[in-house]
């Protein structure tokens, strides 16, 4: 998506007070949440601290550097990191949807050969980040593989490669497990209990051109090996990309009462269980709809494939990609319905998912340990250029915001109630079409109490703001007032796009424009920090909370910290911010900057649909 040039933001006078009508609010009530912090249940499973990306070289360019350092900082458990291609044949030269170590090869005579040079660098700046490899043992070299020719994928979009195939030689591929994971071993601490262990990527699709019966034997081949160098690895799969598929209940079945291919006994050691599953994203009726309902709905089925084996019913699951589409490379260019994703409506929907996936589990009685979000960074492309991602640029996107406010919950999670919420079942069976989902979670951890609280829906419309009342039952330590600190991402709050689009898209901003873009990634303050009395062992607030608003609350004694992001002051319009060009503003684009304020003062639209393409598309 190229950059619009800053006319296009002028759009017309009459235009833009269109835009500024009032909009139908999203409850005559406001919506009444309570939490309960009296109440004190168990650990909050942060499920959330999982993060992907296809593309393994990119670990090392300093784009990437930097956002696996943001990643592990922002989250209060530890942070894992998946990626595919670890075991490709190439120079480790950067690429969409493609990657290489070229860390096995053969010399004239077919003995292996080993060149950790590329996985030591990939790896070292993990561990250094920090963060913890989800090591997705594939793909094939090509030295290995039954169709080597040709082995690179023959476009970006394509999976038609020799590294999608079984081995040609199945006890080479064990020598190249022992020997990668002796290695790993040998040079990472922590490896034997902190690092998690996966066969592959979606078996059940174009990533593996086997069958079935070639994939359990590569998955029995390659836990003997790994288990034999590290007894104690967590090792699982299958990965598939839908849970539906009949290849992730034939798996279990292998594991559980099959012929194990190396042993001749029966069964083959599991210790924890992947799937994937993408929601789906579609225009609707002009506008662009997210489908919350679909996600979920494939997680309950992996949830209950798994809690059918008595065997697999206790272990950990990790749903390791689960998105709300399934191409991250892909453009809003080619899928205008990819455009949600420089929206806050892509940080709520993430929110959203990862709670209703703990209920789900918990329902379910299986131990969801995972959700791990397949969105990273693609350098050298252009700033809000529409990828799946969370940075770009080294600008943090919404949905980066949405993380560093879910990513401070930690501790002993405690009872919310909401008006707004809908039933789950509700959810599971047709979405956040009607009514928005407005609900919340909270943790108490040590002196402080958060309250995460989000308005969600799947149709990405404007709508007015939802006003919210919450009560707070603070545990009686808290005293008689207690410090209270608001951190907000919405589109006013957290969301540098909207600076952007107020900068007139610029190719390459400026010093001072990258400064503005900087401040505004961050999640602000709502309001300025409080303190609030404490009524009868209560504390009450009321806000208003716009369509795919995210809020942070955090409550502490008045003798501890507030809970800032940042030391910053909230930036407030991003017009405002914008206006800080070193440049200068044109005319026409104050005009517009000062309609774009009206419009959000009104309405609190979603800044994505005053943008100007969504215009032109509506």
């Amino acid at each position: 998506m190229s950059p619009e040039p800053a006319w296009r933001l002028t759009l017309g006078l009459a235009g833009l007070l269109a835009l500024a009508r009032p909009l139908r609010a999203e409850a005559n009530a406001p919506v009444s949440i309570a939490v309960d912090a009296s109440v004190r249940g168990a650990p909050l499973e942060r499920v959330w601290s999982f993060h992907g990306y296809d593309e393994i070289n990119y670990t090392t360019v300093p784009e990437g550097r930097a956002l696996l350092g943001t990643l592990a900082a922002l989250h209060t458990a530890p942070t894992y990191v998946r990626s595919h291609f670890l075991f490709n044949t190439g120079d480790g030269s950067p690429a969409q949807k493609w990657g290489s170590t070229n860390v096995y090869t053969e010399d004239a005579a077919g003995n292996p050969v080993y060149d950790f040079t590329l996985t030591d660098a990939i790896f070292d700046t993990l561990t250094a980040a920090p963060a913890f490899p989800f090591v997705e043992l594939g793909f094939m070299p090509e030295a290995l593989s039954t169709h080597p020719t040709p082995y690179r994928n023959t476009t970006t979009r394509s999976l038609d490669g020799g590294c999608f195939y079984p081995p040609a030689d199945y006890g080479k591929w064990a020598g190249l497990i022992r020997e990668w994971a002796g290695h790993a071993v040998r040079r990472y601490p922590g490896v034997a209990d902190r690092w998690l262990w996966e066969l592959w990527n979606e078996p059940d699709f174009a990533y593996f051109q086997g069958t079935a019966d070639e994939f359990t034997r590569l998955y029995d081949t390659t836990e003997a090996a790994l288990h034999e160098v590290i007894p104690s690895a967590p090792f699982g799969g299958p990965a598939v990309a839908l849970a539906e598929s009949p290849l992730f209940r034939q798996f279990l079945e292998h594991c559980a009462t099959g012929t194990n291919a190396v042993s001749g006994g029966t069964g083959t050691r599991l210790d924890l269980v992947t799937f994937h599953a993408k929601g789906g994203v579609t225009q609707t009726d002009g506008h662009i709809e997210l489908d919350l309902g679909r996600q979920l709905d494939l997680h309950r089925t992996g949830f209950a494939t798994v809690a059918e084996f008595p065997e697999f019913k206790g272990k950990p699951i990790y749903i390791t990609e689960a998105d709300p589409d399934g191409c991250a490379a892909c453009l809003p260019s080619t899928f205008p319905e990819d455009a949600y994703r420089t929206s806050p409506a892509y940080g709520a929907y993430e929110v959203a998912m990862m709670k209703r996936s703990l209920d789900l589990s918990e329902a379910l009685g299986v131990n969801l340990r995972g959700v791990l979000t397949w969105a990273f960074t693609f350098p050298d492309t252009p700033y809000f250029a529409g990828y799946r991602a969370l940075a770009t640029n080294g600008i943090g996107l919404p949905v980066l915001g949405a993380f560093k406010l879910l990513g401070r919950l930690s501790g002993a999670r405690v009872p919310v109630a909401s008006s707004g919420a809908l039933p789950l079942d509700a959810v599971l069976a047709s979405g956040v079409r009607a009514e928005p989902d407005i609900d919340g979670m909270a943790a108490l951890d040590g002196n402080a109490l958060r309250v995460l609280v989000w308005n969600y829906h799947d149709d990405i419309v404007p709508v007015a703001a939802a006003p919210v009342h919450l009560t707070v039952k603070v545990p009686p330590s808290f005293g008689a007032q207690v410090n209270v600190s608001h951190l907000r991402v919405d589109e006013a709050h957290g969301d540098a796009y909207t600076v952007w689009v107020s900068q007139g898209m610029p190719a390459a901003p400026s010093a001072d424009e990258l400064l503005a873009l900087t401040q505004a990634m961050e999640p602000s303050l709502l309001v300025p920090d409080t303190t609030l009395p404490v009524t009868h062992g209560t504390v009450a607030m009321d806000f208003e909370l716009p369509r795919f608003g995210i809020s942070l609350i955090t409550l502490s004694s008045t003798g501890a910290a507030s809970d800032t992001a940042t030391g910053e002051t909230p930036q407030g319009c991003a017009c405002r911010a914008a206006a800080r060009r070193s440049n200068g503003a044109s005319a026409l684009l104050g005009v517009a900057c000062a309609l774009l304020a009206l419009v959000r003062r009104r309405t609190r639209l979603p800044f994505a649909y005053i943008s100007a393409k969504n215009l032109e598309r509506s």
